[in-house]
């Protein structure tokens, strides 16, 4: 269990153990989800939308014709 304080402005600093082990760096957000039963689940937001580009780029795929798009071929 890793431990951290709350400042009076309401700041805390994740443990390293934590950043190190979610893969966290400066600039990273992370989100709070307060459950009904009081317990907070902490989510790493460490991408955004930018970083999906050329994610389904595959050099080999041959290109598609528009017909067959369209009609299925």
């Amino acid at each position: 269990m890793t431990l951290s304080t709350i400042t009076s402005k309401g700041q805390t600093t994740i443990p390293k153990v934590i950043r190190d082990a979610l893969g966290l760096k400066a600039g990273d957000q992370v989100h709070f989800t307060l459950l009904p039963s009081g317990k907070v689940i902490m989510r790493a937001k460490t991408r955004n939308f930018k970083d999906a580009f050329g994610m389904l780029y595959d050099p080999d795929r041959k290109p598609i014709p528009i017909e067959d798009m369209k009609y299925g071929g």
